[in-house]
């Protein structure tokens, strides 16, 4: 049996339950070595074979399940995050199909919720955008021409840029001539929830020199729109006293 179990954010306390009681049983851990932190393999029994993915391609990545397989031996694939998001997850589910092997998913917190708990933010402002855009900046790996930085822009949602930090210059340069305006608050957390974790807010003008400034070029999330401001909302209907719902009668309804 594999396991895809996502590994959280990064802090060894955030991963589920179910994830922890999965590596602590594995007899063999495959995680990725350059997005996972390794104190999480200090949940690994005793004996249990490691592999670091960042080392391998798919087809060695691929062998050790055969091999475990094999050998009736269980193994956990642990992907940072939640594994659903650019995970690369469904190419060694895949495989795994071919060769008769069976598998589960557990999800994980995604680095995107550890970076809003980092800056106290919610995405989801009422009056400023109900929607939350996940994308990268085409790079090695293209973007559709349909979500492209120019097109996405045009919703004005909160957008979270993963896999985008060695180019904030260009990142920036494609927003403002999307049309988003250079005073549009941004948030940058580098290694949410890890013990180095850094964070800071700026305009989108100034942006590429702040990240010069923390040194931060890899391993952050970059998120931009108004709810980064976490200003001039509306406050929520639901819990408003005159709003009437299933479980509580609003005082004037």
């Amino acid at each position: 049996m594999v396991h895809f179990v996502g590994a959280g954010p990064g802090a060894p306390d955030l991963i589920t339950l179910r994830g922890k009681k999965f590596i602590e049983e594995a007899d063999v851990i495959i995680y990725a070595g350059s997005l996972v932190n390794p104190q999480l393999l200090n949940y690994a029994k005793k004996g249990c074979e490691i592999h670091d993915s960042s080392k391998l391609n798919l087809e060695e990545v691929i062998d050790i399940f055969k091999n475990a397989e094999n050998n009736s031996l269980d193994v956990v694939r642990l992907h940072t995050g939640d594994p659903s998001i650019y995970g690369a997850i469904r190419e060694q589910m895949d495989e795994l199909e071919k060769l008769h092997i069976d598998y589960d998913v557990t999800p994980g917190v995604s680095s995107f919720c550890g970076a809003a708990a980092a800056l106290n933010m919610e995405y989801t402002l009422p009056g400023i955008t109900q929607s939350v855009i996940i994308t990268r900046m085409d790079g090695r790996t293209p973007v559709p021409e349909k979500e492209s930085i120019e097109e996405l822009s045009k919703h004005g949602a909160t957008m979270v840029f993963f896999l985008s930090s060695g180019d904030a210059g260009r990142l920036q340069e494609r927003l403002i001539k999307s049309g988003v305006s250079n005073d549009t608050p941004c948030g940058v957390v580098y290694k949410a929830t890890w013990e180095d974790e850094d964070k800071f807010t700026c305009s989108l003008k100034e942006l590429p020199d702040k990240m010069n400034e923390h040194g931060i070029r890899k391993t952050a999330l970059i998120i931009v729109g108004k709810s980064v401001a976490q200003s001039g909302y509306e406050k929520s209907r639901l819990y408003a006293a005159d709003f009437s719902t299933e479980y509580r009668k609003g005082i004037d309804a």
